[in-house]
């Protein structure tokens, strides 16, 4: 089998993984507070080379390139622009911090999408149903019979009670893993953002972090390079097909 029909093969596939990211970025593009995908890549060397039965700059006929692998899919977490949409459920970060989400399982989770609800038993929850918790780990619970604001800091007072939101941030940005649905896994510890350091912002919303034109040209351009890529394994298969058929040919 022809060795560039193995690279060609590794470069449509690579090419295709890149397409579903930036289908991802551009479904997500009216999603508050998204943070789009980028996948990385990177130059491989020869099989014989990876193995070690090789080594890089030998001169040998193993020391050719190896195509192009998929490195690893980064998140940008690159501040967005605030939407002014005057409702009170309605909170964007605007700075550093995330906001404390319960997950189903229990386990606490972070998101930068503030576009909460009041349900029907008073509890502050996300688009998803999951309780918005405060600093102290608990669910926020308000009366819809009696009005709210939030007050510097991030905090929501009813009456004479202020519940300040809970915002998290990890040690690195490194160290948060998406797992659907706006909401991101720590895999680390995270710490408390400090109340004089907080600027929540009631009736705004963060925008989703996909710039349509960039993503766009980049989907023309991976979309062209999986065409190439492709184009040349119909070259090689061809260019096999009649050597096999010359070879019978003179047998």
């Amino acid at each position: 089998m022809p060795y560039g029909l193995y690279i060609s093969a590794e470069g449509a596939q690579v090419q295709s993984q890149r397409l579903e990211h930036l289908a991802n970025n551009l479904a997500n593009l009216e999603t508050p507070g998204f943070k789009r995908d980028l996948p990385t890549f990177q130059a491989r060397y020869a099989e014989a080379i990876q193995r070690g039965q090789a080594a890089p700059g030998d001169g040998s006929e193993n020391d050719l390139g190896g195509g192009v692998k998929l490195m690893e899919v980064k998140t940008d977490f690159s501040h967005s622009t605030l939407r002014h949409t005057k409702m009170p459920t309605d909170f964007a970060v605007n700075g550093d911090g995330f906001f404390r989400v319960l997950g189903d399982d229990g386990e606490e989770l972070l998101t930068r999408a503030g576009n909460f609800s009041v349900n029907s038993v008073g509890r502050l929850v996300t688009q998803m149903g999951l309780s918005v918790l405060d600093d102290g780990g608990s669910a926020i619970d308000l009366d819809p019979r009696q009005p709210w604001e939030v007050q510097a800091g991030g905090r929501i007072v009813q009456g004479d009670q202020a519940t300040p939101l809970g915002l998290a941030r990890p040690e690195s940005l490194e160290e948060l893993v998406k797992v659907g649905s706006n909401l991101f896994r720590p895999t680390g510890d995270t710490a408390q953002v400090p109340e004089n350091e907080r600027d929540i912002r009631q009736g705004y919303l963060e925008q989703s972090g996909v710039n349509s034109t960039r993503e766009m040209m980049s989907l023309i351009e991976t979309s062209r390079a999986f065409e190439a890529n492709t184009k040349l394994i119909q070259h090689q298969d061809s260019m096999l097909g009649n050597l096999i058929s010359r070879v019978l040919a003179t047998s």
